[in-house]
């Protein structure tokens, strides 16, 4: 939670402007892939009303569906990117701030037992994480910080499971990690390479569970 006597980030924060990052490249490819679904559909139209040059073949009705199907992903990430396009971490002395465009928090560095970074391939590119090990209890349902949670074995037996886990474009890796080791060099755990995939997923399904329990 944000300490009462800082409300928000010192003028003096490093802004790491996450989404925009993400969204450089994330944005033209979902457009492709929308684009791709666009002619998709065009072309199950012509084979519906019968306005096909020649007969449609087994493998014409594959690369239709194919088509469809990337139109459907490429929406789906359009829709991701455009929503974090204003997301930012922001570093001060106080801690590591996340601000979503709506809503920010931080969490403190006095509260954490370390901070590593972590990477994976992904295909040819790479994928970061900065990794915040707290030393006390963590707020799994956070309205701006629950969809960082990971609980999974720890690098070091005297470290917590739960952590959280903040993703950020491989053109901040630099920033972020000078922005850090300005301010916590001594809790610094350093890089660690994991396996594909690291990044994983926030517990939806939980969250969704706990705040309904919590309803009146």
């Amino acid at each position: 939670m944000s300490p009462s006597h800082t409300p928000s980030p010192a003028p003096d924060a490093t802004v790491i402007r996450t989404g925009r990052r993400s969204g450089m490249v994330g944005l033209p490819c979902s457009v492709l892939l929308v684009a791709l679904g666009a002619i998709g559909v065009f072309g199950a139209v012509v084979i519906a009303t019968g306005n096909e040059k020649g007969a449609a073949t087994p493998a014409g009705y594959v690369g239709l569906v194919f088509m469809l199907a990337l139109g459907v992903v490429g929406v789906f990430l359009f829709i991701a990117n455009w929503a974090n396009r204003r997301t930012r971490i922001l570093v001060d002395r106080t801690g590591l701030w996340i601000d979503n465009g709506r809503l920010r928090n931080v969490v403190p560095w006095q509260t954490l037992a370390g901070v590593g970074l972590y990477w994976s391939k992904f295909g040819r590119q790479t994928m970061y994480s900065l990794e915040l090990f707290p030393t006390g209890p963590v707020d799994r349902d956070d309205p701006v910080l629950w969809t960082l949670v990971r609980d999974e074995e720890p690098l070091h037996p005297d470290l917590p499971r739960l952590r959280y886990r903040v993703p950020f474009p491989a053109g901040c890796r630099q920033e972020v990690v000078t922005a850090v080791q300005q301010y916590v060099p001594h809790i610094w755990l350093g890089e660690s390479e994991r396996a594909e995939g690291h990044i994983g997923r926030p517990d939806v399904v939980g969250h969704k569970e706990r705040i309904r329990g919590r309803r009146p």
